[in-house]
């Protein structure tokens, strides 16, 4: 049995498991040297400090470089979505208004004379509206009602040709079917027969009524479940009795008015019809009432066959309209025929315009009759136009208000940009119309923008006043209150960032006739992320598991005989995140960089995890994190002993680096606990606990025993993480299901430097589309040199375009490997994982396969239906190639490797097309011209230097050729018979020259442009592309410098484009990785082989040389008596006879020569005073249990130093076991961390896997050859295709180039006039000369400009998307700040995750630091002395930020807060731009109170009480000095041993652990 860890290590019985997640063992103990400055107290003459390094991760850089320039961008997108969307929803619906009050039959309306000729403008006149402008206006309003249906009809469509679609049932079609008759009869009866004959205010508040099924849905479907159910009902029932107002006030106002007003009596059956259009998203089939728990079946069964039934019913919507319609206006056109005349209506017609008599107060008129008649009727011509203008502004109106208030709804800023104006439409819309019919009523020449005949349907007289008093209009306030409460859930949306539209809306359009209460109606209520807040248990009653439910991971609820394990928990849903970095042979700087992120993440989740646990809070954007990095040829040869291994000189790296990045990103000198060291079937691993209580393991790979390279890392991970701790867990497959969707691999390389903001982007992406099956970031190259710069713009301008245009006309074919984000349900899924094991057996497979892996991983993604995205907001930063040989060798691996996927995902692009939704026949048609484009690439570029010469140096196109022609068949012939080295150099040398013949090229190519003219061709291409790249840098202003290196990626076009292909394809059959390689360390014996095969092959070489000639006869067993030789170029032997070959002799002498050498060993060491060699031996002794119930330290004592290599021979050997005392474990540079022993399952599981998968691939010399002759021979096809296709391009182009007198294009732009005068005969001859393009040329240039367009009209479109994530990820500080009636809890509520990250902070926490020494300060008021002693006293400093954020929660006073003492806890200073005023302080503290409480209940129930112990303040200033003011002794203010008695029980005590007095919490400066 391993032994028992130490004592001061043991759990003491009672300890408090409440306070973290393992703190009764933390991270800081004495024999780990954990988080402390120092174990034993430091030396008086070593207390001088190095303060931890500033953040200066580019990452960081540039999110802080951001947040200004977004929130300002944050605010202009609220105050313009706000806007727009009120304004358009003003306008459309003051012009669905408009349109129905010209449908009143003989409508009479005052007009204008003033521009009309034959009208005096003296005089008042009255048109009389003819039927033609009914008929115009009802179909124009049919029209309105159309254009959304079939945009219903149309996403429908696509949605079901290009993706999946379900059949629904047939009760479930009938009841959509009938619901959305019902409402388009009702939609059609408002608009044709009610609204024309109320005046057009009463029609617009009557608009407010229709929300009476929502509303009596929505009160069936309250459960007891909710929270404050009574009153809900209650204000339900009130809501449901003011819309039913609505259905009789106006009926009974006109009763008896108008003898032909019947029509006034179908508003009741008109908004009641209208509201079932809104009945999906009010029913909950949780309800009680057994029809409503049927219509939420049919809502839950909607989401997958949504779209096959609108396909139908927006089509039967339209019918149903235009068949009311038709019967409405048969009930006002006296022949029903008229309705169909609509030719004569939409053309020109005349208006009946009559003079108007003012009478005086006696009925008299001021003239005779005989001289000014009653009737002078006068017409005058309708504008033909108008109707067609009115229906396209109401159209993009209303379209413009379901945008905007989608937009609003997907970055969060629904309440201000879309609830708001929604709630404000009718208002607004009201009180502009009051005042337009008002002025329209003092003077008809008020409105001159619209035709005199067009106007409202306005009340005379005092309008306000009149409503006010006679028509009950006040009313209305009731009715839009009503309205506000059943869509009071817009106000408090819950779903995700970038949320799709089926989430955001239950039906995919709008009804344009009543634009506000469809987009408020309509806005999904139920869309709440999976964990709610009653999810939430925070008070555990067990001491099992101090996590709460919605903590739980797999690992803890586990058990095979629980009832219900296979209902799905809440918390499988939570987001998993396993960061996976595969490692080889990073340096300090790139390590350090991905070890800084980790840091940060891990910083991130804590903070998250800690609000949720103690404030009570949900965050959506929560998730479980741990790092695995993957370590690939981890071990070498021992110095000490050659049968053994050691780490390499990497992993020392990384355990010597893991400190220094948590200072780094700390802020403070801590220490990370030295890792648990394990040994595993392949290899060994190492297990860091962090900060934040997430781990890192790092997996050291020995490539003896487990296959080594990226590729099989990766398989190695997926097979863990996915395999054996998801699918080989005793849970149920539906619970399994829900994991998998949730859990994410984030891909990580050595050297990549991210935000945690940056992982959370892609997490949104995955979360918004359950199809998506891998996400990628934004990569920036870092680095120095010429060649990172050439790479900046190379990938700005590939992530700007290339990616982005991927992105949104299909999927992105990449997502690196470097930083990406995998769902574990899309690698789990058949032909993915399995068939991402095979192991390369043909040559096109070393290629394919492991040259670029991560490619290949995403092709088999896209062929199995899967999404890849590119999220242009998720910045990720990599080291480059900074040299050009390495540069060379990396893109030596891509160029074939990405030509290999592709041309494997065109192959079968049928099957693709058909199993992926997001993969359609023209973004194959895009891939494949950008395959043509990069095949003929080089030839392109040839034919581009061949003209440029001509043009630059002024000759001819054959001497052009040559010139250019020679060097490329050259390097062709160096790539064929050098080695890569010398291939490298001429590469080298050739880009150089080629750099500055490019220059001269440009200058003259300038030159050219300027004689052909802007029009030409090439001038257009030119400006295009630069301005497309100028264009898009500007779209991207934080990435603005990328474009300063493109005049460097115009010089290097010919290597780049031209040498490196070339380069890449004939090294096609070297498959070696070519980046990082270094030479591993060799045993003797190898090195012995080596310098042995080395002298032979040398013997070999002199045989063959011309020396050897002159010896060819010599036998070298041959010796004489007498022998003379001259300079060795001849041998004279007398005598001659056979040289001895006595084996035993041989043998004999050199046993001699050893023990005289032994001998004289021994006499050394005795005078030297060391040991007999015998007893020299290893201090170890082998274990005799693979695993115990502790932990095992390791003893290093200083006879370790001593090397093995002679006990081994001398003395007994320790006998070792691979799987329990390796030998690499003893290494002193791995720290004195501790001993543990996988499970014996997971052991087997390795061993399994490996087994199957990832056995070491040792191949013999005759497999060797084999594959190296079928690559070469692969090499040999493939270029021999490509130089022929080439070949044959520039031939036909050069030769038509040479023709182009007889055949070419004349290019119509930028044509030269020549003027020519003949002095003799006075004649001008003027002639035209066009520019002559030869055809396969210009079709090229055509071609790739189609390139360019398809590229930067993605990119705007992406850009947008972009734009749209960034706002949606930004919270605004001032938005949050409290108003007067806000609480103090909801402040919290919103700002949970930031206060606890200033309350984790381990900065400060120990008072080491102070803010002048760390700032620089000003010198004379530093107090250096002061710290430096005060840092020598420090016995140990806090290394957890859970328990860094207790030591300040629980110190937080809600007295001393209300007495004003904001300084009694250290963060405030640090909370300033959280508003952290008394109020907060105190709600801090109230919160602070309930947790103790609730945990001291928990513990005194555990104990036996029935009832907890009652106090009257937890903080209590008596309490705190009899708790924890000592009689002695120097207290850890985090990890004081629960041992020690203070006089109250240690579950209670526990629960005031880190309360503080005021002393000891106010840190003075």
């Amino acid at each position: 049995m391993p032994p028992p860890p130490p004592a001061h290590l043991q759990m003491v019985e009672g300890s408090d498991p409440e306070f973290s997640d393992d703190e009764n063992s933390p991270l800081n103990q004495d024999i780990y040297g954990g988080s402390r400055r120092s174990v034993q107290e430091t030396k008086a003459w070593d207390v001088f400090r190095t303060l931890p390094p500033s953040t200066s991760s580019l990452s960081e850089d540039n999110q802080k470089f951001l947040e200004i320039t977004i929130k300002f961008l944050k605010v202009f997108t609220y105050l313009l979505t706000f806007g727009v969307v009120l304004t358009s929803g003003v306008i459309t619906k003051g012009l669905v208004l408009l349109m129905t009050s010209q449908l009143k039959n003989t409508k009479k309306l005052p007009i204008c004379a003033k521009n009309l000729n034959g009208l005096s403008n003296e005089k008042d006149y009255v048109a009389t509206i003819p039927e033609e402008e009914n008929v115009v206006w009802a179909w124009v309003l049919l029209f309105c009602f159309i254009v959304p249906e079939l945009g219903t009809w149309f996403r429908s469509t696509r949605m079901c040709v290009f993706k999946s679609w379900k059949k629904p049932p047939f009760g479930d079609f009938f009841w959509v079917l009938l619901f959305e008759t019902l409402h388009t009869v009702g939609t059609g009866l408002l608009v044709y027969l009610v609204l024309p004959d109320l005046d057009v205010i009463k029609g617009a508040m009557l608009t407010n009524c229709v929300a009476f099924i929502p509303g009596l849905f929505g009160l069936l479907s309250r459960t007891r479940k909710e929270s404050r159910v009574a009153l809900k009902v209650m204000m339900d029932l009130l809501a449901l009795a003011c819309q039913l107002t609505g259905f009789v006030v106006w009926p009974i106002v006109e009763y008896g008015k108008d003898p032909n007003g019947w029509r006034i009596w179908l508003i009741p059956l008109a908004i009641l019809l209208t509201s079932f259009g809104w009945w999906e998203n009010y029913v909950d089939k949780h309800s009680k009432f057994s029809l409503i728990k049927y219509y939420g079946g049919i809502k839950e069964r909607l989401w997958r066959t949504r779209y096959f039934c609108y396909i139908f019913v927006s089509l039967w919507k339209c019918l149903v309209f235009f068949t009311v319609m038709l019967s409405a206006m048969s009930t006002r056109l006296q022949e029903f025929s008229t309705i169909f005349e609509l030719r004569k209506a939409f053309s020109v017609h005349s208006i009946n315009v009559t003079e108007v008599r003012e009478t005086l107060p006696g009925h008299t008129v001021p003239d005779f009759p005989t001289v000014a008649p009653f009737e002078n009727t006068v017409p005058i011509m309708s504008s033909h136009g108008t109707p067609v203008y009115v229906f396209l502004i109401q159209v993009l109106t209303a379209w413009l208000c379901y945008i905007f208030g989608k937009f609003a709804c997907k970055i969060c800023i629904q309440g201000f940009s879309f609830a708001f104006p929604v709630n404000l439409t009718i208002p607004v819309s009201i009180s502009l119309l009051i005042t337009a019919c008002g002025l329209r009523f003092d003077t008809a020449c008020s409105f001159s923008v619209i035709p005199e005949y067009l106007f409202w349907e306005c009340k005379n007289g005092d309008i306000l006043n009149d409503f006010l008093n006679n028509d009950y209009a006040w009313v209305w306030l009731f009715w839009l209150l009503s309205q506000t409460w059943i869509t009071l859930h817009i106000w408090t949306p819950k779903c995700e960032r970038l949320a799709s539209t089926e989430k955001l809306f239950v039906t995919p359009m709008y009804n344009s006739l009543l634009i506000d209460q469809s987009l408020a109606l309509n806005r999904r209520r139920d869309d709440e992320g999976d964990v709610k807040t009653e999810d939430l248990n925070l008070n555990p009653d067990d001491h099992e598991n101090e996590v709460s439910q919605y903590y739980e991971t797999i690992s803890i609820h586990t058990d095979s005989s629980n009832n219900n394990t296979s209902k799905i928990k809440s918390s499988d849903h939570i987001i998993r995140i396993y960061a996976t970095a595969t490692m080889w042979h990073e340096n300090e700087e790139e390590m350090m960089e991905m070890l800084k992120s980790i840091l940060r993440m891990d910083e991130d989740q804590s903070a998250r995890r800690v609000a949720q646990k103690y404030l009570k809070v949900v965050d959506l954007d929560y998730y479980e994190f741990e790092t695995h990095i993957f370590f690939d040829d981890a071990f070498e040869i021992s110095d000490d002993n050659e049968d053994e291994n050691v780490v390499n000189q990497f992993v020392k790296l990384l355990v010597n680096l893991m400190d220094d990045a948590a200072t780094h990103v700390h802020q403070t000198n801590i220490r990370i606990r030295p890792p648990k060291k394990f040994p595993t079937p392949y290899g060994g691993r190492l297990v860091w606990t962090l900060p934040g209580k997430t781990k890192i393991v790092a997996h050291l790979k020995d490539k003896s025993k487990i296959r080594h390279k990226k590729r099989w890392s990766q398989v190695m991970y997926m097979y863990y993480l996915l395999g054996f701790k998801l699918m080989d867990q005793p849970i149920s497959v539906d619970r399994k299901e829900v994991i998998a969707e949730n859990t994410f691999l984030l891909t990580l390389d050595g050297d990549i430097d991210f935000a945690p903001s940056a992982v959370a982007l892609l997490v949104d992406l995955m979360k918004k589309n359950t199809n998506l099956g891998a996400a990628c970031g934004r990569i920036h190259p870092v680095g120095s040199g010429l060649m990172v710069w050439y790479q900046m713009f190379e990938y700005a301008i590939g992530h700007w375009l290339q990616k982005a245009t991927e992105h949104m006309i299909g999927c992105v074919l990449c997502s690196p490997g470097c930083f990406s984000l995998f769902r574990g349900k899309a690698l789990m899924d058949d032909n993915v994982m399995a068939r991402y094991t095979t192991k390369s057996s043909q040559a096109r497979h070393y290629v394919q396969y492991d040259q670029g892996e991560d490619r290949w991983l995403c092709t088999l993604l896209l062929q199995r239906g899967y999404r890849v995205e590119y999220s242009a907001a998720s910045d990720a930063y990599t080291h480059a190639p900074e040299g050009f040989s390495e540069f060379y060798n990396q893109r030596r691996r891509w160029v074939p490797s990405t030509m290999a996927n592709i041309m494997d995902l065109l192959q079968d692009y049928k099957k693709t097309i058909e199993v992926n939704d997001n993969i359609s026949l023209p973004y194959i048609s895009y891939q494949t011209m950008l395959m043509a484009g990069t095949i003929l690439g080089p030839a392109t570029i040839f034919l581009m230097l061949v003209g440029a010469f001509v043009a630059a140096f002024r000759i001819g196109n054959w001497l052009s050729f040559q010139y250019n022609i020679i060097p490329i068949l050259l390097f062709m012939v160096t790539c064929f018979t050098l080695k890569s080295a010398w291939q490298l150099i001429v590469a080298q040398i050739m880009s150089a020259s080629y750099a500055l013949i490019m220059m001269a090229v440009i200058v003259g190519t300038t030159l050219q442009l300027g004689e052909d003219g802007i029009g030409s061709p090439s001038a257009i291409f030119l400006i295009a592309l630069s301005g497309s790249f100028f264009i898009a840098a500007c779209m991207h202003p934080q990435e603005f410098k990328c474009i300063i290196p493109g005049l460097l990626y115009l010089l290097c076009i010919p290597s780049m484009y031209l040498l490196l292909i070339i380069y890449s394809l004939i090294n096609l059959n070297i498959v070696s990785w070519g980046t990082r390689e270094i030479a591993t360390k060799k045993t003797k014996k190898e090195l012995e082989a080596e310098r042995k095969a080395a002298e032979e092959a040398k013997k070999m070489k002199k045989k063959d040389g011309l020396l050897a000639f002159l010896h060819k006869d010599q036998m070298d067993n041959d010796e004489g008596s007498i022998e003379f030789s001259l300079a060795g170029l001849f041998k004279i032997m007398c005598c001659i006879h056979e040289k001895p070959n006595d084996d035993r002799q041989q043998l004999a002498s050199i046993a001699s020569s050893l023990e005289s050498l032994k001998k004289r060993f021994e006499t050394i060491e005795s005078h030297m005073g060391l040991p007999p060699a015998g007893r020299r031996r290893s201090s170890h002794q082998p274990r005799s249990s693979l695993r115990g119930d502790g932990v095992s330290v390791i003893s290093e004592h200083a006879g370790d130093d001593y090397s093995d290599s002679e006990s081994e021979k001398s003395g007994p050997k320790e006998e070792r076991d691979d799987l329990v005392n390796p030998y690499w474990m003893e290494d002193k540079a791995l720290k004195r961390g501790e001993v543990d022993y996988m499970p014996g399952a997971e052991v087997q599981f390795f061993k399994d896997l490996i087994e199957k998968y990832l056995y070491p691939l040792i191949k013999n010399g005759t497999e060797q050859k084999q594959v190296e002759i079928e690559l070469k021979e692969l090499r040999n096809k493939s270029f021999f295709g490509f130089f022929m296709l080439n070949a044959l391009f520039v031939l036909i182009v050069f030769l038509l180039q040479l023709n182009k007198d007889e055949l070419h294009i004349d290019w119509p732009l930028g044509v030269k006039e020549n003027i020519t005068i003949i002095p003799d005969t006075q004649e001008v001859l003027i002639s035209q000369e066009y520019l002559q393009l030869e055809p396969i040329g210009l079709v090229f240039v055509f071609f790739f400009a189609l390139i360019l367009v398809i590229q930067f009209v993605a990119m705007l479109f992406h850009r947008f998307g972009t734009i749209s994530h960034i706002l949606a990820s930004t919270e605004l500080t001032c938005c949050n700040k409290k108003a007067e009636d806000a609480t103090e809890d909801a402040f919290i509520q919103k700002n949970a995750v930031d206060i606890v990250r200033q309350l984790q902070r381990l900065k400060g926490i120990d008072g080491d630091y102070d803010s002048d020494s760390v700032q620089g300060g000003q010198l004379g008021r530093r107090k250096t002395i002061h710290n430096l002693e005060r840092h020598r006293q420090k016995k140990q400093a806090i290394g957890t930020l859970d328990v860094a954020f207790k030591k300040r929660f629980f110190s937080i006073s809600a007295e001393a807060a209300e007495n004003g003492l904001e300084t009694e806890t250290p963060v405030l200073g640090n909370m300033r731009r959280l508003s952290m005023r008394r109020e907060t302080i105190k709600a801090l503290a109230e919160r602070r109170e309930t947790v103790v409480q609730e945990r001291r209940q928990s513990k005194m129930q555990t104990m036996g009480a029935k009832k907890p112990r009652t106090r009257t303040s937890i903080a209590s200033e008596a309490d705190n000095q009899r708790v924890f003011t000592p009689t002695g002794g120097n207290i850890n203010d985090a990890y004081e041993s629960d041992t020690d008695n203070y006089g109250i029980p240690p579950s209670v005590r526990s629960a005031l652990r880190f309360a503080r007095t005021e002393e000891n919490v106010i840190y003075k400066p």
